[in-house]
């Protein structure tokens, strides 16, 4: 099979298209014929060797989500046949002709969305249910505020957090992009660039601040996002892009009653993953067949672009998903 490899540790180029093996698979997976694959920041920090992957994942391939048809199943597979069309979240992998997932990372493909489109949901939807609303435990009513409104990420929280029946606030980088991410559904988006984000957070909300914060920044947002936290708020961390050592007043954790947690997806069980999977299905995914959840991508390219795709994922100019089609 064609797949993108990453050739060495480095810049956007060291992605290559390559002849791999197609993958083995095991008793309780998938064998799957990928016709489309997300791009994700993960894959980038991949590239550049500074993310191993999980026991088991591929080191060279990256691709964290994908879509397309099963061709083959293990022994032990029960709710999918050959020829079902899935969209899933993988261990890694996803920039090939071919990958093998466990059964119960695969998802049907919601209402008339395409391939390319389903291959935008998997890491996104699964990264925010699992930080918003298992270990956020955002309650319907509740109001939340998202870093990075107009990534992949922040386009999804969005979204799903309004469907849900919460308030959404958001921060981006420029007037299109706070417009586009009120257009979608958040009630106020904050340009950090000319606004500082706790003191529009707390006019906003009379002072009382949010329920949760979903933050993939950290660094210098830190002792703001902990000023924009409610009673009983819950900081939820996902990133560090702008540094992981910070100082903050602790004072006010204590004060307020804050919890501060996060986590990271990717190296979880598969059977923590198949909850979330479970928890999509039931809840989200009718959303997104009605239409009143919609993919959002920014931009496809042919999978031997991998390396422009990369460079736009990493200039931050992008909103929204992007994803590479086979």
């Amino acid at each position: 099979m064609k797949a993108i490899v990453i050739t060495q540790p480095g810049a956007p180029e060291v992605l290559q298209m390559a002849e791999r093996s197609i993958p083995a698979y095991t008793d309780n997976d998938v064998l799957v014929k990928v016709a489309a694959a997300g791009v994700n920041r993960p894959d980038v920090y991949q590239r550049k060797g500074n993310y191993p992957p999980p026991k088991g994942a591929s080191a060279d391939i990256p691709g964290l989500e994908i879509a397309g048809t099963i061709i083959e199943t293990g022994a032990n597979v029960t709710r999918w046949k050959v020829g079902d069309k899935i969209c899933a979240l993988l261990n890694g992998g996803g920039y090939a002709e071919y990958c093998a997932v466990p059964q119960c990372q695969c998802l049907p493909i919601p209402g008339e969305l395409s391939f390319t489109e389903a291959a935008s949901l998997p890491e996104t939807f699964f990264t925010v249910w699992s930080n918003v609303f298992d270990r956020g435990q955002l309650k319907t009513g509740e109001t939340l505020l998202v870093h990075g409104g107009s990534s992949g990420i922040g386009v999804t929280a969005i979204q799903m957090a309004k469907a849900m029946g919460n308030k959404v606030y958001v921060t981006a980088g420029s007037a299109e992009k706070c417009s586009f991410c009120e257009e979608l559904g958040a009630t106020k988006a904050i340009n950090y660039k000319t606004d500082v984000f706790q003191d529009a957070i707390l006019e906003l909300t009379k002072g009382k601040g949010v329920a949760v914060i979903l933050d993939m920044i950290g660094g210098d947002y830190t002792p703001g996002n902990l000023q924009s936290l409610a009673d009983e708020g819950r900081l939820v961390m996902i990133n560090t892009m702008k540094g992981k050592d910070v100082e903050v007043d602790l004072s006010i954790v204590i004060r307020k009653r804050i919890t501060i947690t996060g986590s990271m997806l990717r190296g979880r069980q598969t059977e923590f993953k198949a909850a979330i999977a479970q928890k999509l299905e039931e809840t989200i995914w009718p959303f997104i067949a009605s239409g009143q959840i919609k993919p959002i991508i920014n931009k496809v390219f042919a999978a031997d672009k991998a390396a422009d795709a990369h460079r736009l994922m990493e200039s931050g100019e992008h909103i929204g998903k992007i994803v590479l089609e086979f």
